[in-house]
């Protein structure tokens, strides 16, 4: 659904709907494990895959999840940047104990 926003503090309650399933939440914790890994190993050797690798893994896992866990579409597709936003806040949280993913 491609609702209008006028703020993240206003998104990331939509964002989570999105995100009911803990199967989701933890295939999109992963996918940001394997981003920070490869952003993080490029910072290093510079290797320019690296960048790609970092986002096709974040994105495939998370997109994965979401149309065949939680069997809807991602929010990336209508709000790129607020959804980057949320897939940051909701690792964190995840980190912090606040969503279970197991």
């Amino acid at each position: 659904m491609n609702k209008k926003f006028s703020s993240f503090s206003e998104f990331y309650p939509y964002y989570l709907e999105e995100h009911k399933n803990k199967t989701t939440k933890l295939f999109h914790f992963i996918g940001s494990l394997f981003f920070l890994f490869f952003l993080i190993s490029f910072c290093i050797d510079f290797e320019i895959k690296k960048i790609a690798y970092a986002f096709l893994s974040a994105y495939g896992m998370a997109w994965f999840s979401h149309f065949f866990v939680e069997k809807n579409k991602p929010a990336t597709f209508y709000h790129p940047i607020y959804s980057f936003m949320g897939d940051c806040l909701m690792f964190v949280e995840i980190i912090a104990g606040k969503h279970k993913v197991l």
